[in-house]
């Protein structure tokens, strides 16, 4: 996870801040996952995509990589409401 440490800060802005309730992936960017450790992951993270209204998209700088680009696919096909942390750049 690329951006963990600001995800961290902006789930605790949304929580403590704004009053919302945020499910993050858990992992961290200097953690060293199995195959099987990133596939269980991912299957989390689709379950909490499916509890939430809303996606926030972390794209510092723009970026926005293959793992959060599936999830995006996912929450669009889901109905869900994506909040993006950077306004996208076309």
């Amino acid at each position: 996870m690329k951006f963990s440490k600001q995800m961290h800060e902006i789930a605790t802005e949304l929580e403590v801040k704004q009053g919302y309730c945020a499910l993050t992936p858990v992992g961290d960017a200097d953690i060293a996952l199995d195959e099987g450790d990133k596939e269980s992951l991912a299957k989390a993270h689709f379950k909490k995509i499916d509890l939430s209204d809303a996606v926030y998209i972390v794209n510092i700088d723009g970026y926005i990589g293959e793992s959060v680009s599936k999830e995006l696919i996912y929450a669009q096909k889901n109905d869900k409401e994506i909040i993006y942390h950077e306004k996208i750049k076309r």
